[in-house]
């Protein structure tokens, strides 16, 4: 008995999911059979430029640039005069390494040379490369797909990289070392097994059920694990948004009457000129957009025109633009005139927009927001002529800077709350194509019924790891693949 449920757990395990690291995909490598180089180092004019190829032809291409000598030992850099292999002209003297595959980034033989950085120095390697037998230019982060070809790396651990090479702030380069690292792959592989050893046994109720020879729990063990699953999916499904904002960058809107000092708070925040300030009301007619990075997270931070009622065609579109902006808002900045609180524009905004959002009454509940009272370096020194229904503040003088520092803190806990720590808790899903397919397990899952059909339910788990199989890349089609490996850049 037992024997055949070993059978069914083999069999179970063989459908599209593999583990998810260090094993090779079912795909052939792209390019396979040629070899590849480029300039895997910033473009310009630097102190030392890296150039590497991978590919069978990698030996040759070496030894043709550094002749007569032979390669140098494996993993170790040295020094060595390369030279034009047509016409034996001294290029430059390089580091070089050599890198016999498998142990190689991308599982192929590699080579690296270390040249200096000046453009002629660069191109002229790079030209004497072209000359080599077997060797051509390589695509935009072709190096990383064949090491995703090859086994090295996950789709999650590619994607990981991608963002860890475009990560502007500590918060996204946290988190996408942590996805370089294999932590999603490592998650999505447990779910892999638990559904695994549930899709197993359900398989051994069908085919030896009749004989009741199992053992007595079996299958309620497996609906407890699948239940289970569903409660963890269903809490990365309810934060997915958290790990999209850290990629992507949160969404900050600064809005307020006329002449709050919007704009004023936008060129404080960015440390750049971003909108123009004036004391004249109604300035900025348009939403004006400019990434940053705030207290260690990313955002996108929007000026917006002056909310009021009654102004000119072209005013008023601004503040229609404005309003809608607010509404796409995953934190609001609002700002008002603290040495002004009783005017009518500062109390309709007040009441239309600051209480309503505290208050969870607006339509999007979900929004957060920080009340800014600029101005401050105006008031007497008894502080502000605070208006009753005023909620929580911050005060800040855009001019002086005072208030910076609390502004600030204040951000960092919000937009935390917002995109999540990515130094402690689960790995965060910081793509759409994540979402996609934990949601498609997910659903997959709500059809497993055991109770009614043993063949339905073996039939829902075995969708439900499918998903998980494209999650990780050892089920995605090309078009898939090439969509991820079209972000990365030459030499990448």
């Amino acid at each position: 008995m037992w024997r055949g449920l070993w059978t069914l757990v083999a069999r179970a395990a063989r459908g599209p999911l593999r583990p998810c690291t260090r094993q090779g995909s079912s795909a052939p490598a792209p390019g396979s059979g040629s070899t590849i180089f480029a300039l895997s180092s910033g473009q310009g004019r630097c102190g030392i430029a890296v150039i590497r190829t991978s590919g069978p032809a990698s030996g040759q291409a070496l030894r043709s640039l550094t002749a007569p000598r032979d390669l140098p030992p494996a993993r170790k850099a040295c020094l060595r005069l390369l030279r034009d292999p047509l016409s034996a002209e001294p290029l430059d003297r390089a580091l070089v390494l050599w890198f016999p595959g498998p142990q190689s980034f991308t599982g192929e033989d590699c080579a690296e040379f270390h040249v200096h950085g000046g453009p002629a120095v660069v191109s002229g390697v790079l030209q004497a490369l072209g000359s080599v037998p077997g060797l051509r230019p390589a695509e935009a982060g072709e190096f990383t797909r064949r090491a995703f070809a090859h086994g090295k790396l996950s789709l999650t651990e590619v994607e990981g990289l991608a963002d860890l090479i475009h990560a502007e702030t500590e918060a996204q380069r946290r988190q996408a070392l942590r996805q370089l690292d294999g932590e999603l792959g490592h998650l999505c592989q447990g779910w892999a097994e638990t559904l695994t050893r549930a899709l197993a046994h359900v398989e051994a109720y069908i085919d030896f059920g009749e004989d009741d020879n199992l053992e007595e729990g079996v299958l309620d063990q497996a609906n407890s694990e699948v239940r289970e699953l569903e409660v963890a999916l269903g809490a990365h499904l309810r934060d997915a948004r958290r790990g999209q904002r850290l990629r992507s960058g949160a969404h900050v809107v600064v809005a307020g009457p006329p002449n709050a000092g919007k704009s004023s708070l936008v060129n404080l925040l960015s440390r750049k000129p971003v909108s123009i300030v004036s004391p004249e009301p109604g300035t900025t007619r348009d939403v004006l957009e400019t990434p940053v990075d705030l207290a260690g997270f990313p955002a996108l931070l929007s000026d917006t025109a002056g909310l009021r009622e009654g102004v000119g065609p072209v005013e008023q579109e601004g503040v229609r633009r404005a309003q809608k902006r607010l509404e796409q808002a995953d934190l609001i900045l609002a700002v008002l005139d603290a040495s002004d609180l009783t005017s009518s524009s500062s109390h309709d905004f007040l009441h239309t927009v600051v209480i309503p959002t505290v208050t969870g009454s607006a339509s999007a509940s979900s929004q957060r927001l920080l009340l800014v009272l600029n101005k401050s370096d105006l008031l007497p020194s008894q502080g502000p002529d605070l208006h009753p229904d005023l909620p929580r503040y911050l005060l800040l003088s855009c001019l002086t800077g005072e208030g910076l520092d609390g502004l600030l803190e204040a951000l960092r806990k919000e937009l935390a709350a917002l995109c999540g720590d990515p130094s402690t808790g689960p790995p965060l899903l910081t793509r759409a194509r994540h979402q996609h397919h934990l949601q498609g397990c997910l659903d997959a899952l709500g059809h497993y019924k055991p109770a009614k059909d043993l063949a339905l339910a073996a039939e829902a788990l075995r969708v439900a790891r499918g998903h998980l199989a494209r999650l990780t890349g050892r089920g995605g089609t090309e078009e898939i693949l090439d969509i991820i490996f079209r972000d990365f850049c030459v030499g990448k």
